[in-house]
């Protein structure tokens, strides 16, 4: 396989404080996409958002990524050929695939899965050791220890044991807090890097009542940042947690914590870290989610690149943003373990001179699996191999959840919860996990987890108006579409079973969401009460099935799925929009 010349971005930029545009300029193609030529004196590594995938997978990127208002035709809001396009991707080949859902399941068939913790630790080995020793940086931006079987069964642990072969020297994190405090505080603990964050503090009664924090005159709850001396220089890592824990998940799990942003408690942070601990290179670990990024990089001075996770966005090349310091680069890493970021920084005079970014697919039948973790990995799910082994029904289509809307794989759950609980409309989160199946595989109870293992998965049931219904999907909906990125909060639309609507992203407010429809063809009416079943409850603690024995239970009945109908959401509004391809 021959790389394009544009696979490898070299962004030779300046020292922010000059405030000069960067220069562009191309790395030399090779025919193997892993021997990346030599550039730079420091390399830092960076994974995110691998959400407990250990073995490879397949993952289907967007067909619908859609951006409003400043970010229409922003990436990460690009999908398909547009996204191809601009980045100079050809079409038909492995990037193509590993990047986009064009010619999804063709493509999968003829490359292969990717990641899994076994191949990415070869490839990062051999990263480390095309470079001097004590010269690399390895960091996981969040979602290590959970979205799978393996994370559900040992409550992350056994993640913390693979991130530790993998040799990760820091980690910030999201749903790594939805095992509660004391389960984080064992996980941090067994953990040989160092655990970063510096947007989470004590709430006011947790300090007066002397609760354990780091460091106890600011109330920080975990160390704020790390000093690593890499390749002869001071590297400061600053940690961003997920900003929106204790909303967009049970508050009980964390309750005594607060989040958020905290731009302003940032920019103290990068000025001591310039200032008192002299760093010569300042990064941002952040789980903030891409657009919140590219708005925090234009209100913070003084971060030289921001590595970012949590929306699940695998962005080739780095965003360049300017501020009142000068310049800061926003990258964002995909995700499942689909992808590795390499930062080859060359390090000048206390300063970053130039920036190489690399943003690698990790494809499985390219990368030989390390011995050593993939004995572990099978040791780990050994006490429940049999259980995630079982087929429960074949898929007879691809079914896949990542988009705004509407997904194949919900399509599935929510028809499960369903029938199996009797109910005309059916609510299942838009998580961005979850892996793909594709048609005419099996879907065992491991692909079953790999979309419902959560600590709060009970189904169901409430009586819910029209109009109730109405308004829990327009504030969804907002948090989707807010054209303010510091009050979107991650996460892609509700998934509906049993009804069709149309929704108006550019709309305001209250008027986003229209012509709600049932099966029957029947319109949602604002003043009736409706039988509705969800899971994973934020608001209140529930006592159901677990959604993924609800699921299991169905596809077993099921035999083999064949959608009857996957739910329609109609458009309104994003005419031309560069990230809607069509469907979800």
């Amino acid at each position: 396989m021959r790389a394009s010349r544009r696979e490898t971005l070299q962004i030779m930029m300046m020292a922010a404080a000059t405030g000069l545009v960067p220069r562009l300029a191309r790395a030399q193609a090779k025919a193997d996409p892993y021997d990346l030529e030599k550039f730079g004196n420091v390399r830092v590594l960076h994974q995110t958002d691998t959400h407990a995938q250990a073995s490879p997978v397949y993952f289907r990127e967007p067909s619908a990524n859609i951006g409003i208002g400043a970010a229409w035709g922003r990436p990460p809001h690009l999908v398909g050929k547009q996204f191809l396009d601009h980045f100079h991707i050809p079409a038909g080949g492995r990037r193509a695939y590993a990047f986009t859902y064009l010619d999804f399941e063709e493509a999968a068939h003829r490359y292969g899965a990717l990641g899994g913790f076994a191949h990415l630790k070869t490839l990062q080995d051999r990263l480390r050791a095309a470079v001097p020793a004590g010269s690399v940086l390895t960091v996981d931006g969040g979602d290590l220890l959970q979205g799978s079987a393996l994370a559900d069964d040992t409550k992350g642990a056994a993640l913390v044991e693979l991130g530790n072969m993998l040799g990760l020297d820091l980690m910030t994190g999201h749903w790594e807090f939805t095992y509660g405090e004391a389960q984080l505080r064992k996980n941090i603990a067994a953990f040989k890097g160092e655990f970063i964050a510096q947007n989470v503090f004590l709430t006011d009664t947790a300090a007066f009542n002397n609760a354990p924090a780091f460091d106890a005159a600011s109330g920080r709850v975990f160390r704020p940042y790390a000093i690593k001396e890499v390749g002869g220089f001071r590297v400061a890592t600053i940690g961003q947690a997920f900003p929106y824990v204790p909303i967009a998940h049970p508050a009980r799990f964390v309750p005594d914590w607060s989040f958020g942003i905290h731009d302003v408690e940032l920019q103290a942070m990068v000025e001591e870290v310039r200032g008192k601990q002299k760093a010569d290179v300042v990064l941002l670990l952040s789980h903030n989610g891409m657009d919140v990024d590219l708005k925090l990089a234009s209100r913070v001075r003084g971060i030289d690149v921001i590595l970012g996770g949590h929306t699940h966005d695998a962005i080739p090349q780095p965003s360049v943003v300017s501020n009142a310091g000068g310049k800061t680069l926003v990258t964002n890493a995909g995700s499942n373990g689909k992808f590795l970021g390499v930062l080859d920084l060359e390090v000048q005079r206390g300063q970053v001179a130039g920036v190489r970014y690399t943003l690698l697919p990790v494809f499985a039948n390219l990368l030989p699996a390390d011995p050593a973790v993939a004995a572990r990995i099978t040791a780990l799910h050994a006490p429940h191999a049999a259980r995630n082994a079982e087929k429960l029904a074949e898929a007879g289509e691809l079914l896949y959840r990542r988009g705004n809307f509407n997904s194949t794989m919900d399509q599935v759950i929510c028809d499960a919860v369903r029938a199996q609980m009797d109910c005309e409309i059916a609510l299942s989160p838009g998580f961005r996990w979850g892996t793909s199946v594709l048609s005419g595989q099996a879907i065992t109870m491991n692909d079953v987890l790999a979309q419902t293992a959560i600590t709060y998965p009970d189904v169901y049931v409430q009586e819910m108006t029209g109009a109730q219904l109405k308004s829990v999907m327009e504030d969804v909906c907002d948090n989707l579409f807010n054209p303010d990125p510091f009050l979107q909060q991650g996460g892609d639309m509700v998934r509906v079973g049993g009804m069709d609507y149309a929704c108006a992203p550019s709309a305001k407010m209250g008027s986003r969401i229209s012509d709600m429809t049932l099966d029957d063809g029947s319109p949602v009416d604002p003043a009736k009460t409706y039988k509705v079943a969800g899971w994973a409850s934020v608001s209140l603690p529930q006592t159901g099935t677990p959604v993924g024995a609800v699921v299991a239970k169905h596809l077993r009945e099921s035999k083999t799925v064949h959608l009857k109908r996957v739910n329609q959401v109609k458009l309104k509004g994003i005419t031309d929009n560069p990230g809607y391809a069509g469907g979800a």
